[in-house]
């Protein structure tokens, strides 16, 4: 098993096995606490090989930076993986569409993903709390 992309985004799908993106970002900035986050997707894209196929579950733990789990109970999915005779692996998406993700203080947070007990990697996510008044959009070019 090998993780080949994993990332917060504006939405995603998967369209016959590709896997399309809108909006990626790590940083969500806010001006007030607790941190709302109206919509997101959670979208991870995995590999595996022959010898790995049955069933396997994804778990995605959405943790702040004491290891506390932000969304409960964690996030799990069920794949099959069944790797065609003609090929060598089999890439599978997953995408976890989220509503009102709710981040009580500012700071680091991750997704600790593992893949049947065997822990992948993380990803991180910076709750950040700004002055509004502060805070302005950069200007692009004039």
């Amino acid at each position: 098993m090998q993780l080949q992309l994993a990332v917060f985004c504006d939405a995603a799908a998967d369209y016959g096995g590709k896997l399309n993106l809108l909006g990626t970002f790590d940083t969500i900035l806010t001006s007030h606490l607790p941190a709302i986050h109206p919509q997101c997707a959670l979208a991870v894209r995995l590999t595996f090989q022959k010898h790995e196929e049955g069933r396997h579950v994804l778990k995605l733990a959405i943790v702040d930076e004491d290891g506390r789990p932000v969304v409960t109970p964690s996030l799990e999915l069920q794949m099959d993986v069944n790797v065609p005779e003609d090929s060598i692996f089999l890439s599978r998406n997953a995408i976890v569409n989220m509503q009102n993700l709710t981040f009580e203080k500012a700071g680091l947070y991750s997704v600790e993903i593992s893949v049947s007990g065997i822990r992948l990697g993380n990803i991180p996510l910076l709750i950040k709390q700004v002055n509004p008044k502060s805070h302005t959009q950069p200007q692009g070019p004039s």
